[in-house]
């Protein structure tokens, strides 16, 4: 196996796991689990695939689907043993963040051969999942959450991104870089780190404008 196909395992798995972690605290039933666990799992994948014009990969290599599948189980037999199911959700979330933003961007570098676009498909990758999976459980969004979220993402894509074009071998530059968009993610839910947020007067009501 291709080494840098490792990341995009386990990002699959990683986010499928949250979706089906999603699905435990609305209280569904297996079926509910398995279409949270895919959607979640092949989300922000099927939009970057989508973009770049590419065979989407999961139905391509229905694999992807069988890892999504397989983890909805193993979470819905396991989830009850977890004290605190979101906290749980938020860390798995970060580690699917840092593996599939590389993924992301060494996909986009195959494909189009622009750092630019690598980058940005580095974000998409890592951030749609998660996005879809709170719109579906009806949970707030991770984006609206204070501490850093798309800017991890957009530092290990871009990690990663810097250090293939200086030469690295695609492992040499995809584990550091998964590792500071982990790091990032993971140091800003522990200690609250933000960017500054916009702080100057409120935008008006619709209904004042005329």
């Amino acid at each position: 196996m291709n080494p840098i196909l490792i990341l995009d395992y386990a990002g699959i798995a990683v986010f499928a796991a949250t979706g089906a972690l999603a699905a435990s605290r609305k209280q569904l039933d297996i079926i509910g689990f398995l279409f949270f666990a895919a959607f979640t799992g092949v989300g922000g994948g099927t939009v970057r695939d989508l973009i770049l014009d590419v065979p989407v990969f999961w139905v391509v290599n229905s694999d992807y689907l069988l890892i999504c599948l397989v983890t909805a189980i193993l979470v819905y037999f396991t989830a009850h043993l977890f004290e605190s199911r979101y906290k749980l959700l938020l860390w798995l979330d970060a580690i699917g963040l840092g593996a599939y933003c590389v993924f992301g961007a060494w996909k986009a570098l195959e494909a189009t051969g622009s750092p630019v676009i690598a980058v940005v498909m580095g974000v998409i990758t890592a951030s749609f999942g998660g996005i879809l999976r709170d719109q579906l459980a009806g949970e707030p969004c991770i984006l609206l959450r204070p501490e850093i979220y798309i800017t991890a993402a957009l530092a290990g894509a871009a990690t990663y991104t810097g250090l293939h074009l200086a030469g690295l071998p695609v492992m040499m530059a995809a584990v550091p870089a998964a590792l500071v968009a982990f790091a990032i993610r993971g140091g800003a839910m522990k200690f609250g780190w933000s960017i500054p947020g916009y702080k100057s007067r409120p935008g008006r009501p619709a209904g004042d404008i005329t």
